[in-house]
């Protein structure tokens, strides 16, 4: 099944490093004009010597402020992937208000905010569009000192689906990604206790947790048209994680 986006133009966010850069170099290559979002510049910079003509915005997503400057002159968007995220991993009794803040800022409030400025674009336009949030299994299943963490991800969920209601009968359809564990820059920190690795794998099915490639391309699945009529969707890429 071939997907394309040539002629299409798209937003990610969180796109310096592992999914989200992932991502962006794969909708590059399917032919969409690409802008990618980070909050460190020498992601981008790396990113622009793999793929010169991607568009490269430096912001932090947490401060809203910022995120309004930054992406004003944006210009008309089809496609969005919010995977901008922050991970912030402790038991429940020492969670801390800075980490429970940081967190729903991004994860939250900063997919809620660029999703805002790039659906008043489709919806004045009239020309419908795809949004994408990177979600997790951690919605769904409580995780071990994922506190803060898993409470983002099922805010995130319930996000996508009131955004796929309300703007649905504008044609921009709005989905999530639910991944297992997927041994990014973000993540090895979080999961190198080898017998935490094996419990986790012993949840999973397929045994195994998923590859950047494996959400990349459901990713491109939900973007494109061959998922036409998928709206409020929380796609499960998780070996069979959350069916057991």
């Amino acid at each position: 099944m071939e997907i394309t986006f040539a002629g299409k133009r798209a937003v990610v966010t969180g796109a310096g490093k592992g999914i989200g850069r992932a991502t962006a170099l794969a909708l590059a290559q399917s032919g969409a004009e690409v802008t990618a979002i980070t909050r460190t510049q020498a992601d981008l910079d790396s990113l622009l010597i793999e793929c010169a003509y991607i568009r490269a915005v430096c912001v932090d997503l947490g401060d809203w402020e910022a995120t309004e400057a930054a992406l004003k002159d944006l210009g008309p968007v089809d496609l969005l992937v919010n995977n901008a995220a922050c991970a912030p991993l402790a038991p429940f009794l020492e969670v801390t208000p800075d980490q429970f803040d940081k967190a729903f800022s991004v994860n939250v409030k900063g997919a809620l905010h660029v999703a805002q400025i790039v659906a008043r674009g489709m919806k004045s336009r009239g020309t419908g569009g795809s949004i994408v949030n990177i979600s997790s299994q951690g919605s769904q299943r409580a995780l071990k000192d994922h506190t803060v963490y898993c409470a983002t991800k099922a805010a995130l969920d319930m996000l996508t689906k009131v955004m796929a209601l309300e703007l649905g009968p504008y044609q921009i359809r709005v989905n999530a990604v639910n991944p297992t564990v997927v041994m990014t820059d973000m993540s090895i920190a979080n999961w190198c206790d080898p017998e935490k690795v094996r419990t986790m794998k012993s949840r999973i099915p397929m045994g195994k947790f998923a590859e950047v490639e494996d959400v990349v391309n459901s990713v491109l699945f939900l973007l494109s048209e061959k998922s036409a009529m998928a709206n409020g969707v929380t796609l499960p890429v998780d070996g069979g994680f959350l069916a057991c």
